[in-house]
């Protein structure tokens, strides 16, 4: 015992101090692009070209990227000689409504608090039941790291359950499979109303590298009503608890 208390002492305090304090991420980190349209001259479309899921384009000469379709692979901005595009390191991505995923149209929305109904019922307990939904399992290991020491979910009082029954909402990954499509459904629908969906990762809101194949869906969008949209591939850890507080309004 006494060798378990001088590690925990030497260890100190893990948790981390989000969301009183910013959260320290590494340089390599790509956040929220930022697009800068008065350096990008008429005609130039390299980064349009390097693009390899679509979410980049331009809408009356000027570039617009949709970051439900997104996969952060940054390859539009190593493409672009004139630095009209790069990636921040702002974590902060969720928003509510498929259409304020559009950088460049205006103010980036984020996520803003349930209705108050909902925030009475939820905003001080959210039980979630995840749904991978034919994803690589790379969006499904960060939402497992929030249930780490670090990140300790729990004490915001949200928690995965194993039973749909037992939950408040569903937090679907995955582009959603032709193998998945019915359980993902069988799954909303066991879930007691009112209840919340939630679609994280690029392939949960937008289809990701799988959009328009013929064996998965393109997300979640045309088939459940969406409170929340955690866009990445994979969204950070961090990326996922602002979206969560946010939509409780405990941001």
């Amino acid at each position: 015992m006494l060798t378990i208390i001088r590690e925990r002492l030497r260890q100190g305090h893990r948790t981390s101090r989000y969301p009183k304090e910013e959260p320290t991420l590494p340089e390599r980190f790509r956040g929220r692009p930022i697009l800068k349209p008065e350096r990008c001259p008429e005609g130039c479309e390299q980064c349009l070209e390097r693009c390899p899921f679509g979410a980049l384009e331009k809408v009356a000469g000027e570039l617009r990227l949709d970051l439900g379709r997104c996969l952060f692979c940054a390859e539009c901005a190593a493409a672009c000689p004139h630095e009209a595009l790069r990636f921040s390191r702002d974590h902060r991505l969720a928003c509510r409504r498929r259409e304020d995923l559009e950088i460049g149209k205006g103010e980036y929305l984020l996520a803003g608090a349930l209705e108050a109904r909902m925030k009475k019922l939820f905003g001080r307990s959210l039980k979630l039941r995840q749904v991978s939904a034919g994803g690589c399992n790379a969006c499904e290991a960060d939402l497992n790291v929030l249930g780490t020491l670090v990140f300790d979910l729990g004490r915001f009082g949200i928690q995965f359950v194993a039973s749909p029954r037992h939950a408040d909402g569903i937090l679907v990954t995955g582009p959603v499979t032709e193998n998945m499509k019915s359980a993902l459904l069988d799954t909303y629908a066991a879930v007691p109303e009112p209840k919340l969906v939630i679609a994280s990762g690029a392939c949960a809101i937008g289809g990701g590298p799988f959009r328009d194949s013929p064996e998965a869906n393109n997300g979640i969008g045309d088939l459940l009503p969406v409170d929340l949209y955690i866009p990445g591939c994979p969204p950070h850890p961090y990326t996922a608890l602002d979206g969560l507080l946010r939509l409780l309004g405990r941001l």
